[in-house]
């Protein structure tokens, strides 16, 4: 396992790749080396279906001739570095021309390297992870009422990011991950249901114990029995935080500068206005302690710090790289984001909505007629014009308490309307890479019979 952990063979190719681009004619050039090791499992009534190991080491080099760039890549450490960057070169001589392509500006790059606490090096066994998943299952297939499991899993790794760029940037770090799922069933044939739970974190120490993972998994799907369909109506519409978050990531991309700068966005013109009630936030934090997202510096090397892109309602900035923020003429908020073969492009970290007042009992405890929505299906949201409409599954509200299950609607609206009119519940919890609190949303059309 220490020489999983060891990440100097990689930083000294990524200097010998920048080094060599200098060589062969680059004006400028950077080098990403990304190390990956997963152990993943999955069971089925007590046995074990698939059970995977994957291990390796990728590197990328950019290059800059002028205005042009090029990016090649190989998963082979060994590489002729000399011939790569050669290869990297020609290439960006035959490229168009990019006004805005550019490493970050030196200013902007990190010199210190925080310890966020990103990595468990204790990977489980392959043993302990299928333990892991059969607990799960035993939990959820104990549940009265569900009648068989749709499997469950497990899983753990380690990553890991070197970059190196011929400005004077020279990076490393590394983290891990581990997670637990299970799936269960209810009813038979075509009256059949199903539902999920899953935990994931940075440290196994913080996941949910399988238990707790089967357990509300079975609940959750029990619960899912013979729903009813609706009448098309509109209707407040509450969103369980385990799907409130799609609502939050909506908003990322409609903010994220790339759509922005090409005019795909329906946020395009937003930027300063109103766009939720006062007092709502929505925050980005790279440097969050063990969080799922974090990252001491972004993908160009530039330092990463906390962001409110809402603040008390209002929108206050876009998800910028280097690139982007040259285009709109502004600074990079250090949200680069990069695979060995691309070039950087902005995105969030770990963004979430902040934590209302109320409970969610009380955020819905005056809707004598609503829906509260579980389960979201298909992506059906127009990112320039806002339009929103997604299948739905959850439960009938009424007299301001959910009652019987739903399913085989839609929910429409436009984003915009939705975002003035969202309230969050005060039950915030930090589960994935985008969090919310249950929110309520007045006047969305639930579409059903």
């Amino acid at each position: 396992m220490s020489s999983l952990l060891d990440q100097s063979a990689l930083t000294d190719l990524a200097d010998q790749l920048v080094a060599a681009a200098r060589r062969a004619g680059a004006d400028a050039a950077d080098a990403l080396a990304v190390r990956s090791v997963s152990l993943a499992v999955e069971v089925r009534e007590g046995a074990v279906e698939e059970s995977e190991r994957s291990e390796g080491d990728d590197v990328g080099l950019r290059v800059f001739v002028g205005s042009r760039q090029a990016v090649v890549s190989t998963n082979d450490v060994k590489t002729d570095v000399a011939q790569l960057a050669e290869r990297a070169v020609a290439m960006a001589r035959a490229a168009p021309e990019d006004p805005f392509a550019g490493l970050a500006d030196p200013a902007q790059l990190a010199h210190d390297v925080p310890d966020l606490d990103l990595l468990d090096p204790d990977l489980p066994t392959v043993a302990q992870l299928e333990q892991r998943a059969q607990r799960a299952e035993s939990a959820g297939l104990a549940v009265k009422g569900v009648t068989k499991s749709g499997g469950a899993s497990a899983s753990a790794g380690i990553g890991g990011m070197v970059l190196v760029t011929s400005n004077g940037f020279r990076g490393a770090y590394l983290n891990s991950g581990q997670s637990v799922s299970m799936t269960a069933i209810v009813g038979e044939g075509t009256a059949m249901e199903r539902d999920y739970d899953y935990s994931s974190a940075i440290h196994g120490a913080d996941l949910d114990p399988p238990e707790k993972v089967g357990r509300t998994a079975g609940e959750r799907t029990v619960e899912r029995l013979n729903p009813r369909k609706v009448e098309t109506k509109r209707v407040p519409v509450v969103f369980d935080r385990r799907v409130a978050g799609s609502l939050v990531g909506h908003l990322a991309s409609a903010i994220n500068a790339a759509a922005v700068a090409r005019k795909t966005s329906f946020l395009k013109d937003k930027l300063g206005e109103r766009l939720f009630k006062p007092g709502i936030h929505v925050i980005d934090d790279p440097r969050r302690m063990r969080g799922l997202r974090s990252r001491p510096f972004d993908a160009e090397g530039v330092v990463t710090k906390r962001l409110a892109v809402v603040e008390d309602g209002v929108l206050t900035s876009w998800f910028l790289d280097s690139a982007t923020a040259r285009e709109l003429g502004l600074a990079t908020t250090g949200h680069a984001q990069r695979g060995v073969s691309s070039t950087p492009s902005p995105g969030p970290s770990n963004l979430h909505l902040s934590a209302g007042t109320v409970t969610p009992d009380a955020l819905m405890a005056d809707i004598a007629d609503g829906f509260y929505v579980t389960d979201l299906i298909g992506m059906g949201v127009n990112p320039v014009t806002g339009d929103y409409s997604r299948g739905a599954s959850g439960f009938w509200i009424e007299k301001g308490k959910r009652s019987y299950p739903v399913s085989e609607v839609t929910i429409a609206g436009n984003l915009i309307d939705l975002f003035k009119a969202l309230s969050p519940a005060n039950d915030l919890e930090f589960r994935f890479g985008t969090n919310a609190p249950t929110v309520r949303v007045e006047g969305l059309t639930v579409g059903g019979l």
